[in-house]
């Protein structure tokens, strides 16, 4: 006898990637009902309009599809409490996939205990969202390199400066990438193109094809010497909070560009402010902060050498449709009983 399994979509979702999940097998029963999911206010918009409002009737609705399921394709209303309790309520839960390519901190906030968080697993969506990531990092190394806040302030003064001043050649240069994962390696990539030598952490130091240096956190510090862009990817883990210290800018050459694509937590913004106030770091392309969203009185906003992204740089059109193909491929491995990949570690959360 074949098995059921039956997947619900708990996140607004188009119908026509929802009958790719149906397509995948035909144990497979999906419930779905677009009804009781928020419109979306743009392509990806997991969340959807925060001004959704279910009746009474259509919250226990909700409630009662996702607790029918062994499989959940996003997080209830795509919150940590929406996890916690559905973990509660729903015994026969086996796995959830998250949209994030960083769930670890929602599994974390969630506050379900590790016994709890023993009995089903969390994947994300990780390396859906590398090459977008990656294209924004080049954007930030591009844009310090080339001096681009500069021509921004000197167009808006209409400065026509009598001393041209020239701009510094990617190709050539040293790029570290902390976080040698989907989104780093893809970052490394377009950076070699560029005709930039990459190094870069990893949790497990192993050589890599194309990689100059391959270090742990340990040895930071000595490839912050090096470098001329640093590239963080790692998400925030208790492991990696305010990695980026004032040990670790002071680490780094005078004028070197930084971009943040991983986690605000990564980075000590006051540590960054004073680096991009001494000169330390010529320019700041940040697409996450330690708190999001950023406080309005974060001197951050209206720094001369800072460009602020409001954590989009990972957004796409085509996000939905490549989290999707990811959650079949994920889910023909469920099936076969195999091992899930991205799997969120209950214990680091990352």
């Amino acid at each position: 006898m074949t098995t059921q399994t039956t997947v619900a979509i708990a996140v607004p979702l188009e119908a026509e990637l929802v009958d790719r999940i149906r397509a995948v097998d035909p144990s497979v029963t999906v419930l779905y009902e677009p009804d009781l999911l928020p419109p979306e206010r743009f392509p990806a918009d997991h969340s959807g309009d925060p001004d959704f409002k279910r009746t009474p009737a259509q919250e226990e609705q909700y409630w009662d599809m996702l607790s029918k399921a062994q499989v959940l394709y996003g997080l209830p209303n795509e919150s940590p409490a929406g996890l916690a309790r559905i973990a509660r309520e729903n015994p026969r839960l086996q796995w959830v996939h998250a949209m994030a390519a960083g769930a670890g901190g929602a599994v974390k906030a969630s506050g379900l205990d590790p016994e709890t968080l023993s009995k089903f697993k969390v994947t994300t969506s990780a390396g859906v969202h590398a090459l977008p990531l990656a294209e924004f990092a080049a954007l930030g190394i591009l844009n310090g390199f080339k001096r681009s806040a500069e021509l921004v302030q000197d167009q808006a003064a209409k400065v026509w400066p009598e001393l041209r001043t020239p701009t510094r050649l990617v190709s050539g240069s040293t790029l570290v990438v902390t976080g040698l994962g989907e989104i780093g390696l893809e970052t490394a990539r377009i950076a070699r193109a560029l005709g930039m030598k990459v190094s870069g952490t990893k949790r497990t130091v192993e050589p890599i094809e194309g990689i100059e240096h391959v270090a742990g956190n340990d040895g930071l510090a000595r490839l912050l010497a090096t470098a001329d862009a640093v590239v963080n990817t790692l998400p925030g883990t208790p492991f990696t909070e305010k990695l980026f210290n004032r040990d670790a800018f002071a680490a780094m050459k005078p004028g070197t560009v930084f971009v943040n694509v991983g986690r605000g937590t990564v980075v000590d913004e006051e540590a960054l402010l004073e680096a991009l106030n001494n000169g330390q770091v010529s320019y700041a392309c940040l697409d996450v902060f330690a708190v999001e969203p950023l406080p309005q009185d974060s001197p951050l906003w209206e720094h001369p050498k800072v460009l602020v992204s409001p954590h989009t740089s990972a957004l796409s059109a085509a996000e939905n449709r490549l989290i999707t193909e990811r959650f079949c491929s994920n889910l023909r491995t469920f099936l076969d009983g195999g091992d899930l990949p991205h799997l969120v570690d209950p214990v680091h959360f990352y």
